[in-house]
């Protein structure tokens, strides 16, 4: 039996698989509950079981122990990440470019993990897999909203909520030629079967839909749009462009050349995030004020009190709303 805590005791009353037994008696997910099973956390009738699909019969005793999560050591956290919103349940932060989610072994130097370590936000699951709260990503050079969940329960709910569409986020691009008009991409993403560091429009792949809408155009040919995600397929919404023989101005995996000098980072920012709250049900919508970089990067080409008008906190929703509602 694995170690950590307190162990707990059941008597089964109906046969059946034991992942599906066990996450009825301790009203947790299935998925939960096969990874603290494989993690060596379960025995039956006194045997340590690793099957989640082992059937068990009336009668047996399942023990289980929560398996404690191992300490990290933490990384010397060099960057301030915003907080635009924080209750009890939850947070929702402004990601700095060039910050990655997690740690990984290719990564060096602090993540926003080891911010959120700092800070005291940390989950475990079950397995004691060590989460932090983080319901969905952004990618390291892509900035703005990114929601943290402070409990398990507020996790959960989320993590559906993003499944079902109900919580979702509008982004913001600058990209190198205008769109045609506002346009909708549905084609399938998988790896690229030529460049492993990048996903493309693949026949047998994920299915995927983006909706972009037009902005502003600026004054070097170039244009600001909006993107809506109807899936989180990763690099969604540059494969799409690409697909369109668009792209982001930074973004030279998928093929932007800069045309004034170097661009500092991929141009795509998270602006604006909506979900229900788990525990009030209010109808939350959080912005996420554009970076400096791309602000700065649109005074410089675009018309400026249409872009502030556009790009205010209290026009950005309800005119990314309606616009995407027209699609």
């Amino acid at each position: 039996m694995a170690e950590g805590g307190q162990e707990y005791r059941i008597i089964v009353s109906r046969p059946g698989r034991l992942d599906k037994v066990l996450s009825e008696a301790m009203e947790a997910s299935r998925s939960q509950v096969a990874k603290l099973i494989e993690a060596g956390g379960v025995k039956v009738s006194g045997e340590s079981v690793r099957k989640p699909s082992y059937k068990i019969e009336e009668g047996e005793e399942i023990l289980y122990r929560l398996i404690e999560a191992p300490r990290r050591e933490e990384a010397q956290v060099d960057f301030e990440v915003s907080v635009l919103y924080e209750d009890e349940s939850l947070m929702v932060l402004d990601k700095p470019a060039g910050v990655v989610v997690h740690p990984a072994p290719s990564v060096r130097g602090a993540t926003l993990v080891d911010w959120l370590v700092k800070r005291g936000i940390s989950l475990s699951t079950l397995s004691g897999e060590e989460r932090h709260g983080i319901v969905h990503r952004l990618d390291k050079e892509t900035s703005g909203a990114l929601v943290i969940a402070k409990d398990n329960d507020t996790h959960r709910t989320l993590a559906e909520e993003l499944k079902s569409r109900e919580m979702g986020r509008y982004y913001l691009a600058i990209i190198d030629y205008p769109l045609r008009e506002d346009t909708q991409v549905e084609q399938p993403i998988a790896r690229h079967p030529k460049n492993r560091l990048k996903m493309g429009i693949v026949e047998g792949g994920r299915w995927a839909r983006t909706d972009f809408v037009k902005l502003a155009e600026g004054r070097n040919g170039t244009e600001l749009i909006a993107a809506k995600l109807h899936t989180g397929r990763t690099h969604q919404i540059r494969v799409h462009l690409a697909s369109l023989g668009r792209h982001i101005l930074g973004d030279e995996l998928y093929g932007f050349k800069s045309r004034e000098g170097r661009i500092p980072r991929v141009f795509l920012h998270a602006a604006l995030l909506y979900l229900t709250h788990p525990a009030t049900g209010e109808r939350l919508e959080i912005t996420a004020p554009i970076p400096e970089d791309m602000r700065n990067y649109l005074e410089k080409y675009y018309e400026r009190s249409y872009i502030d008008e556009i790009l205010s906190k209290d026009a950005l929703g309800p005119e990314l709303a309606r616009r995407f509602a027209d699609r």
